[in-house]
Protein backbone atom coordinates (compact mmCIF):
# COMPACT_ATOMS: atom_id res chain seq x y z
CA UNK A 1 0.00 0.00 0.00
CA UNK A 2 2.86 2.06 1.11
CA UNK A 3 4.91 1.61 -2.17
CA UNK A 4 1.51 1.67 -4.40
CA UNK A 5 0.96 5.47 -3.17
CA UNK A 6 4.78 6.56 -3.14
CA UNK A 7 4.93 5.32 -6.61
CA UNK A 8 1.76 7.56 -7.80
CA UNK A 9 3.56 10.39 -5.56
CA UNK A 10 6.82 10.13 -7.60
CA UNK A 11 4.95 9.31 -10.88
CA UNK A 12 2.98 12.40 -10.48
CA UNK A 13 5.94 14.24 -9.96
CA UNK A 14 7.80 13.14 -12.93
CA UNK A 15 4.60 13.98 -15.22
CA UNK A 16 4.28 17.55 -13.67
CA UNK A 17 7.85 18.24 -14.12
CA UNK A 18 7.87 17.06 -17.80
CA UNK A 19 5.26 19.34 -18.51
CA UNK A 20 6.53 22.35 -17.31
CA UNK A 21 9.94 21.23 -19.28
CA UNK A 22 8.14 20.74 -22.52
CA UNK A 23 5.98 23.98 -22.30
CA UNK A 24 9.47 25.86 -21.27
CA UNK A 25 11.37 23.65 -24.50
CA UNK A 26 8.76 24.23 -26.67
CA UNK A 27 8.48 28.26 -26.02
CA UNK A 28 12.70 28.76 -26.47
CA UNK A 29 12.24 26.32 -29.63
CA UNK A 30 9.69 28.52 -31.21
CA UNK A 31 11.24 31.86 -30.97
CA UNK A 32 14.85 30.91 -31.39
CA UNK A 33 13.38 28.95 -35.01
CA UNK A 34 11.59 31.99 -35.74
CA UNK A 35 14.25 33.81 -35.59
CA UNK A 36 16.56 31.63 -38.05
CA UNK A 37 13.41 31.56 -40.29
CA UNK A 38 12.48 34.94 -40.15
CA UNK A 39 16.54 35.67 -41.05
CA UNK A 40 16.85 33.23 -43.67
CA UNK A 41 13.14 33.89 -45.31
CA UNK A 42 12.62 37.30 -44.96
CA UNK A 43 13.44 38.21 -48.30
CA UNK A 44 11.59 35.94 -50.21
CA UNK A 45 8.87 37.56 -52.13
CA UNK A 46 5.99 35.43 -50.34
CA UNK A 47 7.46 35.65 -46.75
CA UNK A 48 5.03 37.21 -44.47
CA UNK A 49 5.07 37.34 -40.63
CA UNK A 50 2.28 35.36 -40.10
CA UNK A 51 3.70 32.70 -42.66
CA UNK A 52 6.69 32.69 -40.48
CA UNK A 53 4.69 32.36 -37.52
CA UNK A 54 2.59 29.03 -39.31
CA UNK A 55 5.67 27.52 -40.44
CA UNK A 56 7.48 28.02 -37.16
CA UNK A 57 4.50 26.11 -35.23
CA UNK A 58 4.59 23.61 -38.00
CA UNK A 59 7.99 22.71 -37.29
CA UNK A 60 8.18 22.47 -33.58
CA UNK A 61 7.07 19.12 -33.54
CA UNK A 62 10.53 18.08 -35.38
CA UNK A 63 12.26 20.23 -32.99
CA UNK A 64 10.61 18.73 -30.31
CA UNK A 65 11.21 15.21 -31.20
CA UNK A 66 14.93 15.84 -31.66
CA UNK A 67 15.33 17.36 -28.21
CA UNK A 68 13.04 14.73 -26.31
CA UNK A 69 16.23 12.75 -25.09
CA UNK A 70 17.65 15.92 -23.20
CA UNK A 71 14.37 17.00 -21.74
CA UNK A 72 13.90 12.84 -20.27
CA UNK A 73 18.17 13.39 -18.96
CA UNK A 74 17.09 17.16 -17.01
CA UNK A 75 13.99 15.85 -16.02
CA UNK A 76 14.77 12.92 -14.31
CA UNK A 77 17.75 15.01 -12.59
CA UNK A 78 15.60 17.73 -11.57
CA UNK A 79 12.97 15.45 -9.97
CA UNK A 80 15.83 12.74 -8.03
CA UNK A 81 17.32 16.13 -6.99
CA UNK A 82 14.68 18.06 -5.38
CA UNK A 83 13.63 14.65 -3.72
CA UNK A 84 16.98 14.05 -2.18
CA UNK A 85 17.52 17.61 -0.91
CA UNK A 86 13.94 17.28 0.46
CA UNK A 87 15.18 13.86 2.23
CA UNK A 88 12.77 12.33 0.67
CA UNK A 89 14.77 9.84 -0.57
CA UNK A 90 16.13 9.65 2.49
CA UNK A 91 12.88 8.47 4.17
CA UNK A 92 12.05 5.85 1.32
CA UNK A 93 15.20 3.62 1.78
CA UNK A 94 14.61 3.97 5.52
CA UNK A 95 11.20 2.22 4.68
CA UNK A 96 13.33 -0.43 3.37
CA UNK A 97 12.41 0.43 -0.63
CA UNK A 98 15.85 -0.15 -2.96
CA UNK A 99 16.24 2.06 -5.64
CA UNK A 100 14.85 -0.06 -8.13
CA UNK A 101 11.81 -0.12 -6.90
CA UNK A 102 11.31 3.72 -6.37
CA UNK A 103 13.22 4.06 -9.82
CA UNK A 104 10.31 2.03 -11.25
CA UNK A 105 7.99 5.11 -11.84
CA UNK A 106 10.74 7.23 -13.60
CA UNK A 107 11.35 4.14 -16.09
CA UNK A 108 7.44 3.60 -16.71
CA UNK A 109 7.58 8.12 -17.13
CA UNK A 110 10.52 7.74 -19.51
CA UNK A 111 8.62 4.44 -21.59
CA UNK A 112 5.55 6.49 -21.87
CA UNK A 113 7.52 9.57 -22.78
CA UNK A 114 9.04 7.11 -26.11
CA UNK A 115 6.01 5.78 -26.88
CA UNK A 116 4.02 8.77 -26.67
CA UNK A 117 7.24 10.34 -29.10
CA UNK A 118 7.13 7.40 -31.81
CA UNK A 119 3.49 7.06 -32.21
CA UNK A 120 2.51 10.75 -32.20
CA UNK A 121 4.61 13.21 -32.23
CA UNK A 122 7.21 11.94 -34.71
CA UNK A 123 3.57 11.38 -37.19
CA UNK A 124 2.84 14.80 -36.27
CA UNK A 125 7.05 16.06 -37.12
CA UNK A 126 6.82 14.62 -40.23
CA UNK A 127 3.93 16.16 -41.19
CA UNK A 128 4.79 19.57 -40.24
CA UNK A 129 8.03 19.18 -42.12
CA UNK A 130 6.22 18.25 -45.42
CA UNK A 131 4.03 21.19 -44.81
CA UNK A 132 7.01 23.51 -44.25
CA UNK A 133 9.40 22.76 -47.29
CA UNK A 134 5.92 22.92 -49.22
CA UNK A 135 5.52 26.36 -47.53
CA UNK A 136 9.26 27.07 -48.31
CA UNK A 137 8.87 26.03 -52.18
CA UNK A 138 5.43 28.12 -52.11
CA UNK A 139 7.61 31.90 -50.95
CA UNK A 140 10.30 31.03 -53.32
CA UNK A 141 8.47 30.70 -56.20
CA UNK A 142 9.52 30.18 -59.81
CA UNK A 143 11.82 33.34 -59.52
CA UNK A 144 13.37 33.61 -56.79
CA UNK A 145 16.79 34.36 -56.08
CA UNK A 146 17.99 32.58 -52.95
CA UNK A 147 17.69 29.09 -53.43
CA UNK A 148 18.04 26.06 -51.35
CA UNK A 149 20.81 23.77 -51.36
CA UNK A 150 20.12 20.50 -53.47
CA UNK A 151 19.12 17.95 -50.67
CA UNK A 152 17.40 15.44 -52.64
CA UNK A 153 19.47 12.70 -54.91
CA UNK A 154 19.90 12.82 -58.34
CA UNK A 155 17.86 10.16 -60.59
CA UNK A 156 18.88 8.81 -63.82
CA UNK A 157 16.60 7.78 -66.52
CA UNK A 158 16.90 5.84 -69.60
CA UNK A 159 14.56 5.90 -72.39
CA UNK A 160 15.61 4.69 -75.55
CA UNK A 161 18.15 6.42 -76.31
CA UNK A 162 17.76 9.46 -74.34
CA UNK A 163 19.72 9.10 -71.21
CA UNK A 164 19.06 11.88 -68.58
CA UNK A 165 20.36 12.75 -64.94
CA UNK A 166 17.31 14.69 -63.08
CA UNK A 167 17.99 16.89 -59.99
CA UNK A 168 16.27 19.19 -58.22
CA UNK A 169 16.95 22.23 -55.23
CA UNK A 170 13.14 21.00 -53.45
CA UNK A 171 10.39 18.46 -53.82
CA UNK A 172 6.82 18.77 -53.68
CA UNK A 173 3.58 16.52 -53.56
CA UNK A 174 5.49 13.47 -52.20
CA UNK A 175 8.36 13.71 -54.92
CA UNK A 176 6.32 14.05 -58.14
CA UNK A 177 6.66 17.82 -58.52
CA UNK A 178 10.22 19.16 -58.79
CA UNK A 179 11.40 22.83 -58.10
CA UNK A 180 14.31 24.49 -59.61
CA UNK A 181 14.74 21.07 -61.62
CA UNK A 182 18.20 20.62 -63.65
CA UNK A 183 17.98 17.91 -66.62
CA UNK A 184 21.11 16.85 -68.18
CA UNK A 185 21.38 14.77 -71.45
CA UNK A 186 23.46 12.91 -72.71
CA UNK A 187 24.58 10.72 -75.72
CA UNK A 188 25.81 7.24 -76.59
CA UNK A 189 29.29 8.13 -75.43
CA UNK A 190 29.06 10.05 -72.03
CA UNK A 191 28.98 13.35 -73.02
CA UNK A 192 26.60 16.18 -72.24
CA UNK A 193 24.97 17.07 -75.41
CA UNK A 194 22.05 19.19 -73.36
CA UNK A 195 21.33 20.92 -69.98
CA UNK A 196 17.53 21.82 -68.96
CA UNK A 197 16.89 24.52 -66.46
CA UNK A 198 13.17 23.98 -65.06
CA UNK A 199 11.81 26.24 -62.93
CA UNK A 200 8.91 23.41 -61.95
CA UNK A 201 9.21 19.53 -63.25
CA UNK A 202 5.84 17.85 -62.81
CA UNK A 203 5.88 13.83 -63.40
CA UNK A 204 2.53 13.06 -65.58
CA UNK A 205 1.33 9.77 -66.79
CA UNK A 206 4.45 9.02 -69.52
CA UNK A 207 6.68 12.41 -69.03
CA UNK A 208 7.45 14.92 -67.07
CA UNK A 209 6.03 18.37 -67.72
CA UNK A 210 9.06 20.85 -67.58
CA UNK A 211 7.58 24.75 -67.22
CA UNK A 212 9.84 27.89 -67.81
CA UNK A 213 12.76 25.78 -69.48
CA UNK A 214 15.68 26.73 -70.58
CA UNK A 215 17.92 24.47 -72.88
CA UNK A 216 21.67 24.80 -73.11
CA UNK A 217 23.75 23.21 -75.94
CA UNK A 218 27.39 23.20 -76.33
CA UNK A 219 28.37 26.13 -78.36
CA UNK A 220 24.83 27.36 -78.53
CA UNK A 221 23.20 30.34 -77.25
CA UNK A 222 20.62 29.75 -74.50
CA UNK A 223 16.94 28.82 -75.93
CA UNK A 224 14.16 29.19 -73.26
CA UNK A 225 10.59 27.45 -73.64
CA UNK A 226 7.21 28.22 -72.30
CA UNK A 227 7.09 24.38 -71.41
CA UNK A 228 8.68 20.96 -73.18
CA UNK A 229 7.85 17.47 -72.21
CA UNK A 230 9.85 15.15 -71.73
CA UNK A 231 9.02 11.27 -72.30
CA UNK A 232 10.18 8.85 -69.43
CA UNK A 233 9.72 5.45 -68.46
CA UNK A 234 9.43 6.66 -65.27
CA UNK A 235 6.83 5.80 -62.44
CA UNK A 236 5.13 7.80 -59.77
CA UNK A 237 5.63 5.21 -56.83
CA UNK A 238 9.21 5.33 -57.82
CA UNK A 239 10.12 8.49 -57.33
CA UNK A 240 8.27 9.02 -54.57
CA UNK A 241 10.35 6.65 -52.57
CA UNK A 242 13.65 7.46 -54.45
CA UNK A 243 13.13 11.19 -53.31
CA UNK A 244 10.80 11.38 -50.10
CA UNK A 245 13.72 11.97 -47.09
CA UNK A 246 12.74 9.90 -44.04
CA UNK A 247 12.04 12.49 -41.82
CA UNK A 248 9.00 13.29 -43.85
CA UNK A 249 7.54 9.76 -43.48
CA UNK A 250 5.70 8.75 -40.22
CA UNK A 251 6.43 6.13 -37.88
CA UNK A 252 3.36 4.08 -39.33
CA UNK A 253 3.70 4.63 -42.78
CA UNK A 254 7.72 3.54 -42.72
CA UNK A 255 6.97 -0.07 -42.88
CA UNK A 256 4.77 0.12 -45.94
CA UNK A 257 7.52 2.52 -47.57
CA UNK A 258 10.43 0.34 -46.78
CA UNK A 259 8.58 -2.99 -48.74
CA UNK A 260 7.91 -0.25 -51.40
CA UNK A 261 11.28 0.82 -51.77
CA UNK A 262 12.38 -3.05 -51.60
CA UNK A 263 10.34 -3.87 -54.36
CA UNK A 264 11.79 -0.91 -56.70
CA UNK A 265 15.29 -2.01 -56.04
CA UNK A 266 15.64 1.00 -53.92
CA UNK A 267 18.19 0.94 -51.33
CA UNK A 268 16.22 1.06 -47.22
CA UNK A 269 19.13 2.12 -45.56
CA UNK A 270 18.01 5.40 -44.56
CA UNK A 271 14.40 4.36 -44.42
CA UNK A 272 15.43 1.02 -41.56
CA UNK A 273 17.55 3.05 -39.65
CA UNK A 274 14.96 6.02 -39.06
CA UNK A 275 12.48 3.27 -38.16
CA UNK A 276 14.61 1.43 -36.04
CA UNK A 277 15.68 4.80 -34.28
CA UNK A 278 11.89 5.45 -34.03
CA UNK A 279 11.51 1.61 -31.99
CA UNK A 280 14.52 2.37 -29.99
CA UNK A 281 13.51 5.81 -28.64
CA UNK A 282 11.83 4.23 -25.27
CA UNK A 283 14.89 2.08 -23.95
CA UNK A 284 16.77 5.64 -24.90
CA UNK A 285 14.96 7.51 -22.80
CA UNK A 286 15.13 4.95 -20.19
CA UNK A 287 19.04 5.24 -20.59
CA UNK A 288 18.70 8.84 -20.32
CA UNK A 289 16.64 8.06 -17.15
CA UNK A 290 19.40 5.80 -15.44
CA UNK A 291 22.18 8.34 -16.33
CA UNK A 292 20.27 10.88 -14.50
CA UNK A 293 20.21 8.20 -11.58
CA UNK A 294 23.96 7.89 -11.04
CA UNK A 295 24.54 11.33 -10.75
CA UNK A 296 21.32 12.58 -8.42
CA UNK A 297 20.75 9.73 -6.46
CA UNK A 298 23.33 10.57 -3.47
CA UNK A 299 24.35 13.74 -4.63
CA UNK A 300 22.65 15.47 -1.63
CA UNK A 301 23.51 12.71 0.62
CA UNK A 302 27.34 13.09 0.39
CA UNK A 303 27.51 16.64 -0.95
CA UNK A 304 28.82 15.68 -4.08
CA UNK A 305 29.68 18.87 -5.96
CA UNK A 306 28.28 20.42 -9.31
CA UNK A 307 30.81 18.76 -11.38
CA UNK A 308 29.43 15.43 -11.08
CA UNK A 309 25.72 16.45 -12.45
CA UNK A 310 27.80 18.50 -14.60
CA UNK A 311 29.19 15.32 -15.88
CA UNK A 312 25.47 13.56 -15.94
CA UNK A 313 24.83 16.25 -18.42
CA UNK A 314 28.17 15.60 -20.75
CA UNK A 315 27.42 11.73 -20.27
CA UNK A 316 23.72 11.88 -21.48
CA UNK A 317 25.21 14.52 -24.73
CA UNK A 318 27.70 12.25 -25.95
CA UNK A 319 25.06 9.60 -25.79
CA UNK A 320 23.35 11.22 -27.93
CA UNK A 321 25.91 12.17 -29.81
CA UNK A 322 26.83 8.81 -30.51
CA UNK A 323 23.65 7.81 -31.37
CA UNK A 324 22.92 10.51 -33.97
CA UNK A 325 26.44 9.64 -35.51
CA UNK A 326 26.43 6.07 -35.56
CA UNK A 327 22.81 6.65 -37.18
CA UNK A 328 24.20 8.67 -40.25
CA UNK A 329 26.49 5.41 -40.42
CA UNK A 330 23.41 3.18 -40.73
CA UNK A 331 21.42 5.50 -42.85
CA UNK A 332 24.68 5.19 -45.27
CA UNK A 333 25.00 1.77 -45.25
CA UNK A 334 28.22 1.93 -43.49
CA UNK A 335 27.16 -0.18 -40.63
CA UNK A 336 23.86 -2.47 -40.46
CA UNK A 337 20.76 -0.14 -39.38
CA UNK A 338 19.74 -2.22 -36.70
CA UNK A 339 23.29 -2.46 -35.15
CA UNK A 340 23.60 1.35 -35.57
CA UNK A 341 20.31 2.02 -33.74
CA UNK A 342 19.98 -0.35 -30.85
CA UNK A 343 23.91 -1.31 -29.68
CA UNK A 344 24.00 2.07 -28.52
CA UNK A 345 20.96 2.43 -26.66
CA UNK A 346 21.78 -1.27 -25.31
CA UNK A 347 25.64 -0.50 -23.83
CA UNK A 348 24.08 3.07 -22.31
CA UNK A 349 21.32 1.28 -20.67
CA UNK A 350 23.48 -1.38 -19.39
CA UNK A 351 26.51 0.60 -17.95
CA UNK A 352 23.41 2.79 -16.45
CA UNK A 353 22.55 -0.39 -14.91
CA UNK A 354 26.14 -0.98 -13.90
CA UNK A 355 26.77 2.00 -12.08
CA UNK A 356 23.30 2.18 -10.07
CA UNK A 357 24.05 -1.27 -9.03
CA UNK A 358 27.91 -0.94 -7.64
CA UNK A 359 26.33 2.84 -6.73
CA UNK A 360 23.42 0.92 -4.11
CA UNK A 361 24.33 -2.28 -4.11
CA UNK A 362 28.06 -2.57 -3.46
Amino acid sequence: MIFGTLSRYFFRRYLVTMGWFLIGVSAISFLLDFSETAGRLSGLPGYTIGGGILMTAVRLPLILQQTVPFIALFVGMTVLIGLNRKYELVVTRAAGISVWQFMFPFIAGSLILGLLTMTALNPLAAWGQRQALLVESDWRGENAVLRKAPQIPWLRQISGRDDVIIGAHTVQENGTKLIDAVLIHFDSSGQVILRQDAATAKLEDGYWQLNNVVERKPGEIPVRKASVQLRTNLKQDFVQERLTAPETIGFFDLSNRIAAAKSFGISTKALETQFNSLLSQPLLLVAMTFIAATVSLKFSRFNQSRSVILGGILSGFMLYVITVLVKAFGSSGVVPPFVATWIPVIVALALGATILLHQEDG
